[in-house]
C-alpha cells in the first residue's frame, strides 16, 4: 500500500503497518532530515505517474466513483492459508484456475489491500496473494530486515507454492519486492507489474568510498543515544499511528477516491498492529531497515530484468510524480505504461480500470508467451 524499497512499520498491516507506517513519514522526516534520501523515504513509496505508453484513463467522473457492484474478498479474521517459510507463519490467499499470478501488497498492508483485484482476476487465472514477513497475517518475526528478505520469500513461495513461473504484480513496497524476485529469478517470472512502485533510481555521481570507520566515541555512546531516544520516539510513534483516526486521515491523505477508506481496509491495517512483536518489527523496520537501503537502486534492478514490464501509474499520487513512471520507461524500454487518474494506490482505488488493464495485458503476454 505504502511502500518502497526502505522502509516497513512492524505490522504493517503492519503497516501499520500500512497506513500506519505511512502516517510516520511526515514526522520521521522531520525528526531525521538528515536521512531525507533514504530509498525508502516517503517519495520513494509513492510511485505516480503512469506515462502513457499504454492505455491512458483520464476521466475523472469514472475515477472518483468508489467500488460499486464488484465483488469483493471476504474479511476473514482469521486469516486464509498458511505456509511456514524458514521457522515463520506466512500468510496467503490462493483462488481461480490458471496462469498463475503472484499479488505483493505495500508497505503496512497485506493481502485484503487487493479485496477488489483477486476475485475478478481469478476468473481467468489462479491468483495468489501473500503477506510480507513482518506485515498482515504472516508473522512479526524479530529479524534484521532488508529487501533481500522479502526477495527471498517471493521466491521460495513460487517455488513451495505456485511451483510454476508466475507474473509478479506489486503495489508501492511490494513493486520493488516483484523487481528483484523477478532479477534475481527470472526462470520463475513470466513479467512484472508495478502500481507506483517503491524504489529510487542511484545518484551516478554519488561517491563510492566506503563509508569511515566508526570511532569508540561514535560506537559506545552516540550510537546507544541516538537508538534510545530513536526507541522511545518511535514507540509514541507507532502507539499514534495504529490509533484508526490516524489511519483513515493517512490514507485518505493517499487516496483520491476516499470513498473506499472503510472499515473493511482500516481493520485490515489496525488488526495485526496488536499482534505481539508488532512495535519491535516497526522499530526495526524504521531504522534498521528504512534508513539503510542505498544500496538497493532501480538502475541495478532494473538493468538485470529480462520480462515485460507493466506501470499501472496513479498519476496523483502525491508522493511520487510521474516522472517517475516516464524514467522507469526510458531506462527499460521493454515496458508499457497506463496512465490512471488515481493516488498512490490505484489498485485500490480505481479496480475495475486497473483489473481491465491488468487483464489487457496480460491477454497479451499469454499470446507472446505462450506457455503463460
Amino acid at each position: 500500500m505504502i511502500s518502497s524499497p526502505s522502509g516497513i512499520a512492524p505490522s504493517h498491516k503492519t503497516e501499520l503497518y500500512a497506513l500506519t507506517a505511512n502516517s510516520a513519514f511526515v514526522p520521521l522526516r522531520r525528526a531525521f532530515q538528515h536521512r531525507s534520501k533514504c530509498v525508502m523515504n516517503r517519495r520513494s513509496f509513492a510511485f505516480r505517474g503512469i506515462v502513457a505508453s499504454g492505455v491512458s484513463v483520464m476521466g475523472s467522473s469514472v475515477v472518483m466513483q468508489p467500488a460499486q457492484g464488484i465483488e469483493r474478498l471476504p474479511f476473514k479474521p482469521e486469516g486464509y492459508n498458511f505456509w511456514t517459510w524458514r521457522g515463520h507463519k506466512i500468510h496467503y490467499v490462493v483462488q481461480g484456475e490458471g496462469p498463475p499470478i503472484v499479488l505483493i501488497h505495500g508497505f503496512g498492508a497485506s493481502v485484503f489491500h487487493w479485496r477488489y483485484n483477486i476475485p475478478e482476476l481469478a476468473k481467468k487465472y489462479k491468483v495468489y496473494a501473500l503477506d510480507l514477513l513482518g506485515f498482515g497475517w504472516s508473522d512479526k518475526a524479530i529479524i534484521e530486515y532488508d529487501a533481500m528478505v522479502w526477495r527471498d520469500q517471493v521466491v521460495d513461495f513460487m517455488k513451495e507454492i505456485v511451483k510454476q513461473p508466475a507474473v509478479l504484480v506489486g503495489n508501492s513496497l511490494g513493486g520493488f519486492t516483484a523487481l528483484v524476485s523477478a532479477a534475481g529469478s527470472p526462470e520463475q517470472v513470466r513479467g512484472v507489474v508495478l502500481l507506483n512502485s517503491a524504489g529510487q533510481f542511484g545518484d551516478t555521481n554519488k561517491s563510492t568510498d566506503e563509508p569511515e570507520e566508526e570511532t569508540s566515541f561514535q560506537k559506545f555512546l552516540l550510537k546507544p543515544l541516538k537508538d534510545f531516544f530513536q526507541r522511545i520516539f518511535l514507540g509514541v510513534l507507532f502507539w499514534q499511528t495504529k490509533q484508526p483516526a490516524r489511519i483513515v486521515s493517512v490514507l485518505k491523505s493517499v487516496y483520491i477516491n476516499s470513498e473506499n477508506v472503510d472499515d473493511y481496509l482500516v481493520e485490515s491495517i489496525t488488526r495485526p498492529a496488536a499482534d505481539p512483536n508488532a512495535r519491535e518489527v516497526y522499530y526495526r523496520l524504521m531504522t534498521r531497515f528504512m534508513f539503510n537501503q542505498s544500496k538497493y537502486t532501480l538502475n541495478s534492478v532494473l538493468s538485470e530484468l529480462c520480462c515485460p514490464l507493466l506501470l499501472l501509474w496513479g498519476d496523483l499520487d502525491p508522493w511520487v510524480g510521474p516522472a517517475k513512471a516516464n524514467r522507469i520507461k526510458e531506462f527499460y524500454p521493454n515496458t508499457s505504461v497506463v496512465h490512471l487518474k488515481a493516488g498512490h494506490c490505484p489498485h485500490d482505488e480505481v479496480p475495475e480500470l486497473v483489473n481491465s488493464a491488468l487483464m489487457d495485458w496480460l491477454a497479451t503476454l499469454q499470446q507472446a508467451q505462450p506457455t503463460l
